[in-house]
């Protein structure tokens, strides 16, 4: 499959021009907002909105003097001001700044993935609603287990990225703080008036309390949610994986004209998106742990956290955002076979359905022990030997006894293992779905 996917809207939300204009809002809302108290005149408010500006460019070459990213912007903002732009920053540390700043991308970065877990929610809810009756068989240890159908296996999906989006919303509210409250976070030289007004016309709450940084236990949880979304994105991919296989074949991802899936061998299809997904999700999982690491800061602040937030925000926002583009090219497109599903259900003779017989013959009577002794050997005969396991149930004096010929074919419908996933299916034609 070719990727179509473009950066556009995350890689914007990431740029230097969008990071800094939130710090320019921001300074200038400071201003406002000291005026608004008395400090600042009017007139040099009124000059600071109508005149502060920047260019990436220009705060660039003075951090190449002052090695310091706010301190560049702070000068290269008062020299567009003028005289007023001496209140610029005032009371205020990097901080206030950086990590208000950072509250609005992550922000806008949770409102992206947001769209994106929408839209792959449907699919995923209208495709389990299609195949609601399609039986295929169910696997566990990767053994087979008893029938199941597809549409349900994606009505698992559903909920669990309906629950993925619930933390996604959650994660957004926890990061959507601001703080401007000085130096070491004791509003000593900014009112907290000023805080409050700020943070209100950001959208943004203020913190309850702050040192020099908001606590990264904020951001921490957030990483861990884009992790827990990856999570679930590599579980789906893996599950799209197995099921491709040769010898299984029961899905397959979209594969387009003129794709080729090897440069050596021209028959293969291979799953690589959704190995792509789950490659990326390692990553993503890995970025966790140092979004963990960075909650323990020395005293009321250091800037150990700082480096390491420049790589793992932009970065897991943006590969999240991809994976789930390629993941809903996938589910889009997803080639499904029915016949391939009832054909490996059946191709076991019949051993699937070992539950049911046992069932059967304790109903009739039987002890369990006696049963599923009476089963397991049938079911060995059919591992071990390749014997037809409803052929050596039929044989046994015991089944011939307790079961009649039609007992015994009702037990070996696979449409029975679905009569009771009614209620799964309701409960995911009442979930909320834009567009849906």
């Amino acid at each position: 499959m070719i990727p179509r996917y473009s950066l556009p809207d995350m890689a914007a939300v990431w740029s230097d021009e969008v990071r800094l204009s939130n710090w320019l809002e921001i300074e200038v809302l400071a201003v406002e907002a000291w005026s608004e108290l008395g400090k600042v005149p009017p007139e040099d408010a009124r000059a600071v909105r109508e005149k502060a500006s920047f260019t990436v460019e220009r705060v660039l070459e003075l951090e190449r003097v002052t090695r310091h990213d706010v301190a560049a912007f702070v000068q290269c903002v008062g020299e567009s001001v003028g005289p007023a732009g001496r209140w610029i920053h005032y009371g205020m540390t990097s901080s206030d700044v950086l990590d208000t700043g950072f509250a609005m991308q992550l922000r806008a970065a949770a409102d992206i993935l947001l769209g994106r877990v929408e839209r792959l929610l449907a699919i995923v809810r209208r495709t389990a609603l299609e195949h609601r009756g399609t039986v295929m068989i169910g696997r566990s240890h990767g053994v087979h287990a008893e029938p199941i159908s597809f549409g349900h296996k994606l009505a698992v999906w559903a909920f669990e990225l309906d629950r993925d989006r619930e933390r996604l919303r959650r994660a957004r509210e926890v990061v959507s703080v601001g703080a401007i409250s000085g130096a070491v976070g004791t509003y000593a030289e900014v009112d907290p008036r000023v805080e409050e007004l700020v943070c209100a016309r950001l959208g943004l709450r203020t913190a309850e309390a702050s040192t020099q940084v908001l606590q990264r236990d904020r951001h921490a949880d957030y990483m861990a949610t884009l992790a827990i979304v990856a999570s679930t994105l590599d579980k789906i991919a893996t599950e799209i994986r197995l099921l491709a296989r040769t010898e299984v074949r029961e899905v397959q991802e979209p594969f387009a004209e003129g794709q080729k899936g090897s440069s050596a061998m021209p028959h293969k299809r291979n799953p690589v998106a959704s190995e792509r997904v789950s490659g990326l999700a390692r990553a993503i999982r890995g970025y966790a742990q140092a979004a963990f690491e960075n909650v323990a800061l020395w005293h009321e602040r250091d800037i150990s956290h700082s480096s390491a937030e420049r790589v793992i925000f932009p970065d897991a926002c943006g590969l999240l955002d991809f994976m789930l583009d390629q993941m809903t090219q996938v589910l889009e497109g997803l080639r499904v076979f029915p016949e391939r599903m009832r054909a490996n259900l059946e191709a076991d003779g019949g051993l699937a359905f070992s539950q049911s017989v046992l069932l059967a013959l304790v109903d009739r009577g039987l002890s369990r022990d006696d049963a599923y002794r009476i089963v397991q050997r049938a079911s060995a005969a059919a591992w071990d030997q390749g014997a037809d396991f409803r052929a050596e149930l039929g044989q046994n004096p015991e089944v011939q006894r307790l079961l009649s010929p039609e007992d015994l074919n009702s037990l070996f419908d696979p449409e029975r293992f679905l009569r009771n996933l009614s209620g799964v299916f309701e409960k995911l034609e009442k979930l909320p779905v834009e567009g849906a």
